[in-house]
């Protein structure tokens, strides 16, 4: 069995799986990391959400070998910064109800504020579409985006 190198919220991770293990089990099953979480397996949901190179990806659909040598940030490693600005904002405008999809979320919005500091209403829901909340707190997502965005200082 070949041994992939990953970059996992900063830290260096020898795994020995197939070439073709999707991420999110390599995360869940070999390296313990399970709050990314298993929704659909097709990538259609986004609550497996990580961030490889800094952008939003699908562990469910992204495999082992093409995740190697780069980096990868889950929701351990933005929850191990307690001050993080979208944990903060998340906590102050009441998002999760079951929670979830919040790690989906989370890291998505990382990613969406990498990318566009200053996000608009219409950026934000573009990037955030991709992940389903059956508990329908969008408009709570959207206005905790806002609040981290100042908080970088970019935003509204």
């Amino acid at each position: 069995m070949p041994t992939y190198t990953l970059f996992v919220n900063q830290k260096k991770q020898l795994v020995e799986v197939e070439a073709d293990t999707p991420l999110l089990w390599v995360l869940r099953e070999t390296l313990g990391l399970t709050g990314t979480k298993y929704g659909c397996g097709q990538g259609l949901c986004g609550s497996c959400t990580v961030l490889l190179d800094g952008e939003a990806v699908r562990a469910c659909t992204l495999s082992v070998e093409d995740a190697a040598d780069k980096q990868i940030t889950t929701i351990e490693g933005i929850t191990a910064e307690k001050e993080h600005p979208l944990l903060q904002a998340w906590l102050e405008e009441e998002v999760s109800q079951c929670g979830y999809c919040q790690p989906g979320q989370i890291l998505s919005a990382a990613a969406l504020l990498n990318a566009k500091p200053h996000p608009t209403d219409q950026e934000i829901d573009d990037a955030m579409s991709g992940v389903l909340c059956r508990c329908g707190t969008y408009p709570r997502i959207r206005k905790a985006i806002h609040r981290a965005a100042q908080r970088k200082g970019g935003g509204r």
